[in-house]
């Protein structure tokens, strides 16, 4: 049913009257006689049946004439799960646009990345979204104005132009369009004083840090413990960092690199990111919400997981479980053949040697990190014998990272899952444990199963399960297609109480 739920007047009205915040994200309400839209948990008492209309994004009801609801604001809500659970081409296309790549390539660069043309592209995005990827491109550069507006004291011109905008014109009729208000009146509507969310300075031109506080949404519940022990627990020295409750990161970004530290609220995630580059601030909270999974349906995922009797004591337990995942595919990708058959630890140490040796040096007022983690060309330009392992996970490293390299293999957000799977279950030293883990964390595919990995055959044990790889993936079918939140249960049993990668799931003999 939510796969196309905006075409399902009933449950969207009902999901109205109720204000059910699960839906919001999923359609988009348009109010016939005020030509305002709202999300689905609007505060206001809600419109009659009959004046009311149903959209699948933000960016449809902008090009129906329709401007956005000053109470719920819902260019704030969580992204649709659907982008992130799905492989077909308009996920894929939206999982792009969200990552900036229309603003910097345009619509062609964003067809040929998908290997379509750019009719084809454009006819699914409009016949599934109701709107081509320029609307939604239009959609997301509007909701990036509105936050450097609100969150900082930049400049109208500088914002502008760090949103994506190509004018300061465009910028005025867009944010006035979208939201019945000009940009100067979003800011003036803003309580004073505001300086806990302003970056230092009166403005803060491109190309030199600015620090900007944000709130990243979320469906609840969501239950960060796994994700971030796991974060904490495997955290590469000088990329990574734990520090005053949050999880800090160095970014590689499109036009430079950023600073992020992410901690967990009631009801948001608190981001502080210090960017080089304030055009980066779209890509950054779209890797931020990836890594941390925020757009995911836990409902839809708990319900589901818990129709097995014996992994329903789990969810009920700790419900809201995500799968932690990655803001760079390609970093994760090394980082799993380095944690092959060795602990946590001595992969965080290999890890660390070539962050020091290979990654970019950036400077981290605020915390103790150093490095961007390095990218797979410089990494295929170092001598295999100065790798502290075994010759075969040698041989298994440089084949990755030259792949990567050129191009042969490619992990974005916009690749064909079968066809990554494929390529890197072809590479000398890759078997089914390290294909899923990097399916599961890296391409975010939310069926990612690990039936080969020794933490979850003991958890299946101690649960009653079939513990045998063959038998445990048969009785999974039913977990279907959630199985990689199931692993995320799995890992949480009491004799597990660490959520983290466990040491026993590296042991898979290529």
């Amino acid at each position: 049913m939510r796969n196309a739920m905006h075409t399902d007047t009933e449950h969207c009205v009902r999901a109205v009257r109720s204000k059910d915040a699960r839906f919001d994200g999923w359609f988009f309400t348009a109010v016939l006689t005020t030509r305002i839209y709202c999300r689905p948990s609007c505060p206001v008492v809600p419109p009659k049946p009959e004046n009311m209309t149903f959209y699948p994004s933000a960016a449809a009801c902008q090009q129906a004439g329709f401007r956005a609801c000053k109470r719920c604001r819902p260019d704030t809500s969580p992204g649709s799960p659907e982008w992130n659970q799905r492989a077909d081409l308009v996920a894929r296309a939206m999982r792009l646009i969200g990552d900036g790549i229309v603003d910097r390539e345009g619509v062609p660069g964003l067809a040929a990345r998908l290997g379509y043309s750019t009719r084809q592209v454009e006819r699914q995005l409009l016949a599934e979204l109701g709107a081509g990827p320029l609307a939604l491109a239009r959609a997301q550069r509007a909701q990036t104005a509105r936050l450097l507006v609100e969150t900082t004291a930049l400049p109208m011109a500088e914002i502008a132009f760090a949103a994506g905008f190509s004018s300061i014109r465009t910028f005025n009729d867009t944010v006035r369009e979208v939201f019945a208000l000009s940009p100067s009146e979003l800011r003036a509507r803003l309580p004073k004083p505001r300086a806990d969310a302003r970056p230092s300075g009166a403005a803060t031109p491109i190309g030199t840090p600015a620090a900007l506080n944000l709130r990243l949404p979320f469906r609840a519940p969501l239950n960060p413990d796994n994700l971030f022990g796991h974060l904490a627990a495997t955290a590469v020295p000088g990329v990574e960092e734990w520090r005053d409750g949050a999880y800090r990161r160095t970014l590689r970004l499109p036009y430079g690199h950023g600073v992020v530290a992410l901690a967990p609220k009631a009801d948001h995630i608190a981001c502080r990111l210090t960017l080089s580059d304030l055009r980066d601030l779209p890509v950054a909270i779209s890797r931020c919400r990836r890594l941390l999974d925020l757009d995911a349906d836990p409902v839809a995922v708990d319900e589901q997981l818990r129709t097995d009797p014996l992994l329903a004591p789990l969810v009920a337990k700790a419900p809201g479980r995500r799968v932690p995942r990655t803001v760079d595919e390609a970093e994760f990708a090394v980082r799993a053949v380095l944690g092959q058959q060795v602990s946590t630890a001595a992969a965080r140490t290999h890890a660390a040697r070539l962050v020091t040796a290979y990654g970019d040096p950036v400077g981290d007022p605020e915390g103790g990190l150093t490095h961007l983690f390095p990218t797979p060309r410089a990494l295929a330009a170092l001598d295999p014998e100065s790798l502290a392992m075994p010759r075969t996970r040698r041989t298994t490293f440089t084949t990755l990272v030259r792949q990567l390299a050129d191009g042969t293999i490619h992990l974005g957000v916009e690749s064909d899952w079968p066809q990554a799977r494929a390529r890197l279950l072809a590479l000398p030293g890759f078997g089914p444990w390290t294909v899923d883990v990097i399916a599961m964390r890296a391409l975010g595919d939310p069926d990612a199963f690990l039936p080969t990995d020794l933490g979850i055959r003991r958890a299946a044990k101690e649960l009653g399960l079939p513990s045998t790889p063959a038998a445990l993936t048969a009785h999974a079918a039913a977990w279907r297609p959630w199985r990689a939140y199931a692993v995320q249960y799995l890992w949480a049993t009491d004799s597990h109480p660490i959520n983290f990668l466990p040491a026993s799931g590296r042991q898979e003999q290529q």
